[in-house]
């Protein structure tokens, strides 16, 4: 399995088949996606890429890091696994009943 890179800083105006022509220049990709907000349909301004080998994304992190891409200095590093996400939290909704103290 090859490895993940988090993209981010990107253009608003990226899409994945851009990120895709963009990172496909420095070995085989497996996916490449900008990750967008589910309530309005836009960009988050970041993506990942996802590499064959480890070389080429080596690679791609050299050469993109920094780089001016579509107007925004892209920041691309290797993504850190995703965490487990609880229930939300919550809190305590119990207290002491509500009752009237006469």
């Amino acid at each position: 399995m090859g490895k993940r890179l988090y993209v981010g800083n990107l253009s608003y105006d990226t899409t994945d088949e851009t990120l895709s022509a963009k990172f496909g220049e420095f070995g085989e990709l497996e996916s490449a996606s900008v990750v967008m907000d589910k309530m309005s349909g836009r960009s988050r301004g970041f993506g990942f890429v996802e590499y064959a080998s480890d070389e080429d994304a080596a690679k791609a992190i050299e050469a993109m890091d920094g780089v001016d891409f579509e107007g925004r200095e892209l920041k691309v590093n290797e993504a850190r696994p995703r965490e487990e996400r609880g229930n939300g939290g919550g809190g305590d909704f119990g207290g002491n009943g509500g009752g009237d103290s006469w």
